[in-house]
């Protein structure tokens, strides 16, 4: 403790469970400062995946389609997710092979850019499907 009094710096004890305790000479307030900007410079690097959403109807047009197909698309050249939802409204409900088709379209319009996450699945009067980019080999 006197040696680290003189050089004016703090004794830090690295590893109190050794035999005998392990102890540094060093600046504690600069070793802490330098850790949180390790920390802060990972955190910046990470990459935040968002899922966006498109949403369409069993009657939904070709062209529609096609337009919405764009969208999700630069939403996975982003680096996000995108969710598509086929909403059902009223007598539509009886037929779910149309909201179907369209999902699988979707899938096969985007095969080349996209991995489907999470197949065609009914939720209440929805229908949805996931699709992710693929991961590009390096």
């Amino acid at each position: 403790m006197a040696l680290a009094e003189s050089q004016q710096l703090d004794l830090v004890e690295v590893s109190p469970t050794a035999v005998p305790p392990v102890c540094r000479i060093m600046d504690y307030g600069k070793f802490k400062y330098q850790q949180a900007k390790k920390l802060a410079e990972a955190k910046k690097k990470q990459v935040q995946v968002e899922l966006k959403e498109v949403k369409l109807r069993p009657k939904t047009d070709t062209h529609d389609l096609e337009f919405k197909v764009k969208h999700v698309r630069r939403f996975l050249e982003e680096g996000n997710k995108a969710k598509i939802t086929v909403v059902f409204r009223g007598r539509e409900i009886t037929h779910q092979e149309l909201g179907m088709a369209a999902l699988e379209k979707f899938a096969a319009e985007l095969a080349d850019i996209a991995l489907v996450e999470v197949r065609q699945k009914m939720e209440g009067r929805s229908m949805f499907m996931i699709v992710a980019p693929k991961v590009k080999a390096k």
